[in-house]
């Protein structure tokens, strides 16, 4: 995966992102909304389709999930390393962590992945470059282990068919003597595999 956005100047990037934490989430991240937090130029107005490719807006430009992540300020540095690696993934196939050192390189991947010139290949790679010096990719599975360990811990919530099948049979008697029936279903979340197992139990086992 490799964006081709990229935006002309990138002197206000930064503040740009910033704002998206300070401020509230709009319903429409739009050109009007972007004036109205004070980037009036036409130069700031490519942050918009950078934004979308990164997953902080949707196609319509409503705000993701993503772009409420990211202002938790907490964690803002990582979040946009972890879109920075799903938008740019091509690039970190040059180095894992790049550097100045890597420009040339990174310009030369623009070129070929998306056949431009070499004014807009370098283009290409200051946006990234920007958005490099604002992120956190060494720390770029923290949030989505946080977030499978936080999954995980909710698991057993989503095993409500499992929890109401998985019970002891009240006991019953049979010829004088007294059965406690205990079984061990197995592991499913098809209801009809429970509701099978039991109805075979009452038609073999309880009703004779």
């Amino acid at each position: 995966m490799l964006t081709n956005r990229y935006m002309t100047s990138v002197k206000n990037l930064p503040t740009i992102f910033n704002k998206i934490v300070e401020g509230t989430a709009p319903d429409k991240f739009t050109v009007a909304h972007l004036k109205s937090i004070g980037f009036k130029s036409s130069n700031d107005q490519g942050v918009i389709p950078l934004l979308k490719d990164l997953g902080f807006l949707s196609a319509d430009g409503a705000p993701t999930q993503r772009y409420h992540a990211y202002r938790d300020r907490s964690n803002s540095k990582i979040v946009l390393g972890e879109a920075l690696h799903e938008a740019y993934g091509d690039l970190f196939h040059v180095n894992e962590k790049p550097t100045e050192s890597d420009r040339t390189a990174i310009e030369g991947k623009f070129k070929s992945v998306h056949n431009t010139t070499d004014r807009v290949s370098k283009e290409q790679a200051k946006t990234f470059y920007a958005l490099l010096d604002i992120s956190d990719i060494d720390s770029k599975h923290t949030v989505k282990v946080t977030q499978k360990k936080a999954e995980e811990k909710a698991e057993p919530k989503d095993r409500t068919t499992t929890e109401r099948y998985d019970e002891k049979i009240p006991p019953y008697a049979f010829g004088g003597l007294r059965y406690n029936i205990e079984i061990h279903l197995p592991a499913t979340k098809d209801p009809e595999v429970y509701n099978a197992i039991f109805k075979s139990l009452k038609e073999h086992l309880l009703e004779n």
